[in-house]
């Protein structure tokens, strides 16, 4: 067999539910939307201590808050990848 025919047995066979991949998307996007609460949370928080340390606090935050959301974007992606 080539694989061609390999490939698409294979996809036919991982076959995931559409509302089955929503529901795992919904969920695996709680980690990061929590991840980012806390994040701005200690950011605030850091900032009503000691006020002079915001520049700092905050390029912290916003590199972490990008390495977050990147896990939710790639749920996202695996989503769609499975529901198509």
């Amino acid at each position: 067999m080539s694989n061609i025919v390999l490939a698409q047995q294979a996809a036919e066979a991982v076959s995931i539910n559409k509302g089955l991949a929503a529901i795992g998307y919904g969920l695996g996007a709680i980690g990061p939307g929590i991840g980012v609460g806390l994040i701005f949370a200690a950011v605030i928080n850091g900032t009503a201590r000691q006020p002079e340390a915001q520049g700092k606090l905050q390029s912290i935050a916003f590199s972490t808050f990008v390495l977050t959301e990147v896990l939710a974007l790639i749920g996202i992606v695996i989503y769609f990848l499975a529901s198509a």
